[in-house]
């Protein structure tokens, strides 16, 4: 015989005794259980309209099991045909009405649920994208993405299937053992003792069934790493040239073999746990059937009472079962929420304040001077900027941290080119990440026509400030999005300009697809010389007022280099620029160069001043040519 489970009873239940138990020692805070019911707000009347469906599931489950009582009883033993055709008839009518609340039920349920995932995910999308650069910096891409989406979806289960699961099954058995009770309280006690024969056995085959799964969830992490790892166009790259076919093919297949061999026990652990509930639940109605039977043979009970006991048996032990868990299946998907919400109570280290000025205008109005104040600056600490959890540590470290830049001070006028140069780990980009502000200075300030960047809106500031970084990225879209992405509403006409300019549109006119054609994963279809110009163009296209080069030609032949340098040349007129290069000789015509050694500015001046100081940029200078190239 098949079991009835009422709201998703048993199956529901093995999957509850797979969770994690630890959960049930979680605490759930009340402001989090009030934060939980604010996104359900939107869908309350859903909610109560979902609710009532329940009920009304549930009560016609409990009456099926009555009407062939009354058939048995008054129809068949009375020999009324007219009844026993109209109680049939009103047990179909009962089918067809609790078809049609399943479908209703589940299209409420589909709608609270998935909108409480697009509620939640953009939720978090949004929340995440206004994260500071050190949030990223520190947390695991697969950690993060876990939150959009595994958490996510067990939260919104809080709502949906552990909503249905919680109230469907405590009608039924509110149902079941009310109309039980009422015919026999004495049968229903006996069936009631052998409970914990369901109960205790599923409780044990369940803590073996959270170990295989948290085994099989931890083997298929580290099969999916392999994968991102090798099949990335970079990690696919060192694969072929250092690595070896034959036993990347025997690591994965280690792998994927241990989760099968978990896969297989899961599999029998969970045979035993199904059928043990059958074997059960069969021999609780042949003990009902058994004593039923003697008690009608000797008149104590009508054999409708007996038929109608067995059934609502079918309807008994599953919820039963299922809810003797229900702490898991309630913590589990509050936990996620918790998870959720934990990721939307991280503030961002780098906010817009609520009375943020327009820069654009004070721009238009002053010019775009770029003030360094005495800018102090240290990293953020993790506990500052990142969750354990998304880092895969026990706890945030609270060490200090060492002083990056101490005490800079240095103007680049409106319309001026200054350069940054100094050794490696100087602070060169550190301060051209506070200058388009990924970080906020510890002391001092960062200024653009006067403004303190953290008062200007963050619209504004990325309308201002354009950047091109020593490693271009690429999105893996056409090269026209690419472009676009730094102005959407560019026209076709407008990309080219910036190709041309950018000194790139002869090899874009050739390629397949031509603007529309797609670069690849981080653009690896083009050369670095190559993505390197696009960058260049996606600037080019935005025009900024200020403008950051971070070793920009750092990738290109000498050719290129040349070509673009033109073109950058000619798109720096008029704009500020602030340019980083270890090649000395891209810098010397700069308005002015300041030297940067160990978080400090040790000297300012043009490129002859400097030489003629005899200090650090002379010695970097006299080392970089010291091959005998021509000094310039």
């Amino acid at each position: 015989m098949t079991m009835h489970h009422g709201g998703g009873g048993g199956g529901r239940g093995l999957r509850s005794y797979m969770q994690d138990s630890s959960v049930t020692d979680h605490h759930l805070t009340r402001d989090t259980l009030r934060r939980v019911l604010s996104f359900a707000r939107p869908y309350r009347r859903h909610l109560a309209v979902f609710l009532v469906l329940l009920l009304l599931d549930a009560a016609a489950g409990a009456a099926t099991p009555l009407l062939f009582k009354a058939l048995i009883d008054r129809g068949i033993a009375g020999g009324d045909t007219a009844l026993v055709l109209g109680l049939a008839g009103a047990a179909a009518g009962i089918a067809l009405l609790g078809a049609g609340l399943q479908v209703a039920q589940r299209w409420f349920s589909a709608t609270i649920g998935e909108g409480l995932i697009v509620d939640l995910r953009t939720a978090v999308f949004d929340h995440v994208q206004r994260m500071p650069l050190a949030f990223f910096a520190r947390t695991r891409t697969g950690a993060l993405v876990q939150r959009l989406n595994g958490d996510v979806l067990g939260a919104q289960q809080a709502f949906t299937s552990t909503l249905q699961n919680v109230v469907s099954n405590g009608l039924t058995v509110v149902f079941t053992l009310g109309a039980m009770f009422a015919m026999s309280w004495r049968l229903t006690l006996i069936a009631l003792v052998l409970l914990p024969a369901f109960v205790l056995p599923a409780r044990v085959v369940g803590r073996r069934l959270a170990g295989l799964a948290l085994r099989s969830q931890e083997l298929n992490a580290d099969a999916a790493q392999l994968m991102n790892e090798r099949f990335n166009v970079a990690g696919a790259h060192l694969a072929k040239v250092f690595g070896n076919p034959d036993t990347e093919s025997a690591a994965y297949g280690a792998q994927v073999s241990a989760q099968r061999d978990v896969g297989v026990q899961q599999a029998l652990w969970a045979t035993w746990f199904r059928v043990g509930l059958v074997t059960l639940a069969s021999l609780a109605i042949a003990i009902v059937y058994g004593l039923g039977g003697v008690q009608a043979i000797h008149g104590e009970l009508t054999v409708g009472v007996v038929v109608a006991l067995t059934a609502y048996l079918g309807r008994l032990y599953g919820p039963l079962t299922s809810m003797s868990n229900v702490q898991v299946d309630v913590m589990t998907a509050l936990v996620s929420f918790e998870r959720v919400l934990e990721v939307l109570d991280l503030e961002p280290s780098v906010a817009e304040k609520p009375d943020a000025a327009d820069l654009r205008a004070a721009v238009a109005a002053q010019g775009a001077t770029l003030t360094l104040d005495h800018v102090g600056f240290h990293y953020p600490r993790a506990d500052e900027v990142s969750l354990a959890s998304l880092e895969s540590v026990a706890q945030l470290r609270h060490d200090p941290t060492t002083e990056t830049l101490v005490d800079v001070s240095f103007t680049v006028p409106a319309g001026a080119m200054v350069a940054l140069v100094g050794p490696s780990g100087a602070g060169k980009t550190t301060i051209s990440q506070l200058v388009s502000r990924m970080y906020d200075p510890t002391t001092g300030a960062v200024r653009i026509a006067g403004l303190d960047l953290r008062d200007v809106t963050l619209d504004s500031l990325r309308g201002t400030i354009g950047v091109v970084s020593q490693e271009a990225h690429l999105f893996h879209d056409t090269v026209a999005a690419n472009l676009r992405y730094a102005r959407p509403d560019a026209t076709d006409a407008d990309l080219e300009a910036a190709l041309r300019a950018a000194r790139i549109w002869d090899l874009v006119a050739t390629l397949p697809e031509g603007l529309d054609t797609v670069v690849g994963d981080r653009g690896y279809r083009l050369s670095g010389g190559e993505r390197q110009r696009l960058a260049i163009a996606r600037l080019l296209l935005k025009a900024p007022d200020v403008v950051i080069l971070d070793e920009a030609t750092a990738h290109l032949d000498s050719e290129s280099e040349t070509a673009v340098q033109a073109a950058l040349d000619e798109a720096l007129t008029g704009r500020t620029s602030l340019v980083i290069a270890h090649r000395l000789s891209t810098v010397r015509a700069a308005d002015r160069i300041v030297v940067v050694d160990g978080g400090h500015v040790v000297e300012q001046g043009t490129h002859t001043e400097l030489l003629a100081v005899g200090g650090l940029y002379a010695h970097l200078h006299a080392t970089q040519f010291a091959d005998g190239a021509q000094v310039p």
